[in-house]
């Protein structure tokens, strides 16, 4: 071992222990932050499917191929991160002697040719990642999904993998050029074209080794000392977050679909029973979200891909749902070393540490811990309500992150505890849930009119308790019963059940309102009510049928009755009326013959398509009415932009920004298409509004699907 040698390998150990030992320090002050979250043990349900899950995702790279290019080039770079982690190990033989290498494998041509070619591919890779970031950075494009993220940590990210590639290949070049390199050509092609053009340098390979551990290492250093550094500590913190979703069998966002119920001390919570002095009610502090949510906050990497996507953030609202969870994730670290000491608040808002306790903490941490989690800028608040009452719940975010962050549902919970427990809402909301507690719909209309639409018809509608043999419960809903426009869609789908022969019956003012809109904007008491007495309901005009089936024209209610509804004990089949329709005419039950002339372009529902997959068949009925190809939007199907009236938005005026219903309505025109189908009774409402406030109502017209199907039916109608 010579001087150089000596030099190399005393400033390799050094600098290595240190990274270590910060490294250590942050992983444990990671997992301390993360503990103090609630209990969440449905989390460890099902190992097997949640290990497949993991493989698929992570190793198939099946939702950061969502965006090709990207996700390739992603795919390369954290293999190569995964794969050269051991040439990082063999630059510690290096420094010791040129010559070194791994044991055992280190001279395997097989090894060398691996290697080989993902330090190609992982470069490639990298610079392509690059290229978009510069092409998409803050500046460069109109709202950039990169606008927020913290920009030097990326740079630094990119550099030191850029930076350990180029080192590596140095060093093969090196000990080509003094004739040490154990791999043929055919194995490392650019290791020995990179050679050629090297002198012959005895020591080169220790040195350059020693540089590239000390990039390395100074890379652990830095991400150790800020244990927030989401966009190098996800390709840790991914793994666990993906295998601990909600949801593991579901193919997209494990946060879509259903809500996860209130829980309390890792339970779901029983109102008749609750105490909200030893029970949470939602969440108003940062580590009363359960541990997977402080899981999810640390995972975050700042890609942006959810901010991309959010209806609220395209339309110059101040929820960013990127922002937020970083917001949740730097207050959660501040905040932590008041925790850890002892503070935090009780449920009564009592103070848990003692003054002795108190007198000791860091007095940054200590404010830390005295802010409100919801409030303005003005309070201190970590989150503004602007930016909680902002969203949607369209799922955008959900389906979009590649690490599987459950956005949903962390606003929800904060949405109950403001709702329940301080009775802080928007204003206009007061009405719609008054309603739904007095009248059992959200617009107030008498229950003794729920049957109101049938008038006019020339057949008549079937009751459950009046007829026996039925197949098909029709859940007619509070907006097809009571919304002029929704009625026509629950008039066309009862005249085509009607004519294809199917045997279906209705509730009638048996029916109420699933409350899908009174959990979504926090109140699930109100939810609960009127969900158990829905299941009561359904019960009893089920009986003893073995097939119990349900057909709604709306997606939040077949969302809530599908999903839901399970959650309180009852287990049906729900279908939109759209997949209903669609069989019916694949079975020859009824057989369009007039094609819409014009052009038709569809809107997929948040509801029905992102938030249950159903994308299929409301175009395959479309294309069999039409006879010819859908005009689709630039967003559609999982990518689909929201109508604007989901998460009880319906009910909330938007005072802020751009109508997101007039942006999805300008991108619907855009097509030239003459008909807007739509298949949700809220999308009807929001894309007609839209298209009359652009004044073309006299030129384009919005309609259910199955109204363009009944019109292929008849031209009359």
């Amino acid at each position: 071992m010579g001087y150089a040698q000596i030099i190399a390998t005393v400033l390799a150990g050094a600098v290595t222990v240190v990274a270590v030992v910060l490294a250590v320090r942050a992983v444990l002050t990671i997992t301390s932050v993360i503990r103090q979250g609630q209990p969440d043990p449905a989390r460890f349900t099902e190992p097997k499917t949640r290990t497949k899950t993991l493989l698929k995702e992570s190793v198939g790279h099946t939702r950061m191929l969502k965006w090709s290019a990207i996700g390739a080039a992603h795919w390369f770079v954290m293999f190569s991160f995964i794969i050269l982690s051991s040439l990082v190990l063999e630059a510690y033989f290096e420094v010791v002697t040129p010559k070194g290498e791994l044991p055992i494998i280190g001279h395997w041509a097989i090894f060398g040719l691996v290697t080989e070619w993902f330090g190609i591919l992982g470069t490639v890779g990298i610079v392509y990642l690059i290229f978009v970031r510069q092409r998409q950075k803050p500046g460069a494009v109109k709202r950039s999904r990169f606008l927020g993220s913290t920009m030097w940590q990326a740079y630094f990210v990119e550099s030191i993998i850029v930076g350990v590639l180029v080192c590596g290949f140095l060093i093969r070049g090196l000990k080509v050029a003094n004739d040490h390199f154990p791999y043929p050509v055919w194995a490392a092609p650019l290791s020995h074209a990179i050679g050629a053009g090297l002198p012959a340098w005895e020591d080169g390979p220790t040195w350059v080794a020693l540089v590239k551990l000390l990039i390395s290492m100074g890379w652990l250093i830095t991400i150790s000392l800020n244990p927030t550094m989401g966009v190098a500590w996800h390709r840790f913190l991914a793994f666990f977050n993906i295998y601990f979703k909600r949801s593991p069998e579901k193919p997209a966002g494990s946060g879509l679909g259903a809500l996860k119920p209130m829980m309390s001390n890792g339970k779901p919570l029983d109102f008749e029973e609750a105490d909200p002095e030893k029970d949470l009610f939602g969440v108003a502090q940062v580590e009363q979200f359960t541990w997977k949510g402080l899981l999810d906050f640390s995972t975050c990497t700042e890609c942006g891909r959810c901010q991309s996507q959010c209806p609220a953030w395209n339309t110059a609202k101040p929820l960013s749902p990127k922002l937020m969870i970083l917001s949740l994730r730097d207050h959660a670290y501040a905040k932590a070393p008041y925790l850890l000491g002892g503070g935090g608040k009780d449920l009564t808002g009592e103070e848990k540490a003692t003054e002795a306790q108190l007198a000791h903490m860091d007095v940054l941490a200590l404010a830390e811990g005295n802010r409100p989690l919801i409030g303005t800028a003005e309070d201190m608040g970590v989150i503004d309500p602007d930016v909680l009452w902002s969203c949607t719940t369209c799922g955008a975010c959900v389906e979009q992150c590649p690490v599987d962050i459950e956005h949903i549902d962390h606003i929800v919970d904060m949405r109950r505890y403001q709702v329940l427990i301080e009775s802080s809402f928007p204003s206009e909301a007061g009405v719609m849930l008054r309603n739904l507690e007095n009248k059992g719909n959200p617009w107030g209309a008498p229950q003794n009119t729920r049957e109101d639409w049938t008038k006019g018809l020339d057949f008549e509608v079937p009751k459950v308790g009046e007829v026996e043999d039925f197949d098909y419960l029709f859940w007619v809903g509070c907006a097809g019963a009571f919304e002029d426009r929704a009625k026509k869609t629950t008039r066309a789908v009862a005249t085509l059940l009607h004519e294809a022969g199917v045997k279906y019956a209705i509730l009638g003012e048996g029916e109420t309102c699933t409350g899908d809109p009174a959990r979504r904007i926090g109140n699930e008491f109100i939810f609960q009510m009127l969900a158990q007495q829905n299941v009561e309901t359904l019960t009893e005009a089920f009986g003893e049928k073995k097939s119990k089936k349900i057909v709604a024209t709306c997606p939040h209610c077949f969302n809530t009755l599908g999903n839901e509804y399970e959650q309180l004990g009852l287990e049906v089949e729900v279908v939109h009326h759209t997949q209903l329709l669609a069989h019916l005419v694949a079975t020859g039950k009824l057989t369009p013959v007039q094609p819409v002339d014009g052009g038709v372009t569809y809107h997929d529902p948040c509801y029905l398509g992102r938030h249950n997959r159903v994308f299929d068949a409301p175009r395959e009925l479309l294309g069999s009415s039409i006879v010819g190809e859908i005009q689709e939007m630039p967003r559609n199907q999982e990518r689909s932009f929201c109508c604007g009236a989901g998460g009880a938005r319906m009910w909330m005026e938007e005072r802020i920004g751009k109508r997101i219903n007039v942006e999805r309505t300008e991108e619907a025109l855009a097509t030239g298409a003459k008909t807007i189908a739509v298949g949700c009774p809220f999308c009807y409402t929001m894309i007609g509004d839209g298209v009359t406030g652009k004044g073309q109502q006299d030129e384009v017209e919005v309609v259910d699907v199955a109204t363009v199907l009944l019109r292929s039916l008849k031209q009359e109608a």
